[in-house]
């Protein structure tokens, strides 16, 4: 019932519930007659996998291998490589507006300057994260000069951010030269440029910057 679970992505109680209405389901089961009444409690099936752990999911998903090499269904050098389909996997990457841009570049810059124990004059957090959801809520109601006005706004606080921390930090390190670089280019590109960036978040890497297409470009400068 585990891998009927994970092949249809069902949870504890929908797999349970499907087993009982699928005759193919209890004959993979090993049922010989069909069963009217369920087999387990939902419950059961997530106290097993904690039980077992990840070393237990591991020797079963080798057993599996093991027992489909014994039958012959598979053959030896069909196992050298793995075809994954990510087509509909979620994707952390976010639609790369302007006030979006604005606010991330911000923020980084913020982050880092606090790191290195720079002394900003003002650090906006409370003031751009006021005007990116206001901006939001304006581009959803179709007030577009209203939307406009906060990208404005948001632009303006990154351009302080960004020659602030240039004059109290004459001589910044590789990592934030490099984002002041990427903040100036975010905060001087205009809607018709080539080759304009967005921000990506890494959870090791930290900031990832990539070109835009032209799907992407859709709706940003």
């Amino acid at each position: 019932m585990q891998y009927l679970k994970y092949t249809y992505n069902l949870s504890d109680d929908d797999v349970v519930v499907g087993w009982v209405e699928n005759p193919y389901w209890q004959y993979l089961s090993g049922m010989q007659y069909f069963e009217y009444e369920a087999p387990i409690h939902p419950s059961s099936m997530s106290r097993w996998r904690k039980r077992i752990g990840e070393a237990g999911a591991e020797q079963l998903l080798k057993e599996t291998i093991a027992a489909g090499l014994k039958l012959k269904v598979v053959r030896p050098h069909q196992l050298k490589r793995v075809n994954v389909d990510t087509t509909v996997q979620e994707k952390d990457i976010r639609f790369p507006t302007d006030a979006r841009l604005y606010h991330r570049a911000r923020r980084r810059l913020v982050d880092a300057a606090k790191k290195r124990k720079i002394p900003l004059r003002q650090n906006y957090n409370r003031i751009g994260r006021g005007l990116f959801f206001q901006q939001s809520r304006y581009a959803h109601a179709r007030q577009m000069k209203r939307a406009a006005k906060c990208i404005r706004k948001l632009r303006t606080i990154l351009g302080r951010v960004i020659r602030d921390i240039e004059r109290k930090c004459s001589h910044p390190d590789e990592q934030l030269r490099l984002l002041l670089d990427i903040a100036r280019r975010i905060f001087n590109q205009q809607r018709n440029d080539k080759n304009k960036i967005y921000l990506k978040e890494k959870r090791k890497a930290g900031l990832v910057t990539k070109p835009l297409t032209p799907p992407e470009a859709k709706g940003g400068k």
